[in-house]
């Protein structure tokens, strides 16, 4: 990560924590959203790029649905950061 004073910092995850709005502009030089400009999710994993979950946005988007679906991510985080770099 790049801090606007040009200071540096290595990250193996980034969570952002929006809230209940669905504040997703920031992601999009990564250009997840599909021809009718929504996201499409397996679960939480975002299809065009496995590397990025939304907990809480579309199918996980309630209290409950938020929060099996954020265990979910986290286990599915921790095997990718876990899993061996590909040569």
């Amino acid at each position: 990560m790049v801090w606007a004073d040009g200071s540096t910092a290595a990250a193996d995850v980034i969570l952002w924590a929006t809230g209940w709005r669905a504040a997703l502009g920031h992601l999009t030089p990564l250009r997840l959203r599909g021809r009718g400009g929504g996201i499409a999710v397996d679960g939480t994993r975002v299809r065009a790029d496995p590397r990025v979950h939304l907990v809480g946005y579309g199918p996980s988007a309630s209290t409950i649905g938020a929060n099996r679906a954020g265990r979910a991510a986290a286990r599915e985080v921790v095997a990718l950061l876990r899993a061996p770099a590909a040569a």
